[in-house]
């Protein structure tokens, strides 16, 4: 048997991401979650967290005055809990080359919309004042263009005719929810492949 995936979450807000991780990971998906960072001091996430006895950095806004150096105070934490990809589960702040070339191609990163459409902080608004039809959800690797990382994996929401901006929101998360557990898995299953184009492959 072997070894799970060891996982470093960063999260800022309610951590819903995280817990759908870390029941996946209760119920068998061969992960072990071996620290969470927090970008916020009230962060729900966090209680979250500690609920479950997991090990937290918190940073705050003073730490992130100097990006670089909160980047690195975030390696060096992950580092020495053994973590071998992070995870960006409502991580609301850019990553430095700090920490990207820390954990080249190994950085997740989770979007509400059918990227290259829709990138930025407010994409379930954009989409639905768009009036597209269909939008979605982005599994892919953070790179330093913000929204612009290889792309791991998508799933398409429908955007019904009787919708709200809340309706539609709730159903991106449910997807969310089930998309990051499954990318986890394929990973942690070693069927993830970065090709030399950047591009990534799956293995059946």
């Amino acid at each position: 048997m072997s070894e799970p995936l060891k996982i470093g979450i960063l999260l800022s807000g309610s951590g819903t991401n995280f817990q759908a991780i870390a029941d996946a990971a209760a119920e068998g998906l061969p992960i072990e979650i071996a620290h969470v960072v927090s970008s916020r001091p009230d962060a729900y996430g966090i209680e979250r967290a500690k609920a479950l006895g997991l090990p937290v950095l918190v940073l705050n806004r003073e730490v992130y005055a100097d990006p670089n150096a909160a980047d690195q105070m975030i390696v060096d934490t992950l580092n020495a809990s053994g973590v071998e990809y992070v995870v960006m589960a409502g991580y609301m702040r850019m990553v430095t080359s700090v920490l990207l070339d820390a954990f080249p191609n190994r950085i997740l990163n989770l979007h509400p919309a059918l990227l290259p459409s829709f990138k930025g902080a407010h994409a379930i608004q954009d989409a639905f004042d768009a009036g597209v039809k269909v939008t979605g959800v982005t599994v892919h690797f953070a790179n330093e263009e913000y929204d612009k990382g290889p792309i791991i994996a998508q799933r398409a929401v429908t955007v019904r005719e009787t919708d709200t901006v809340e309706s539609l929101e709730e159903r991106i998360h449910d997807v969310e929810h089930e998309i990051y557990p499954q990318v986890l898995g394929w990973i942690a299953d070693g069927r993830l492949e970065v090709l030399k184009n950047g591009k990534v492959r799956i293995h059946e």
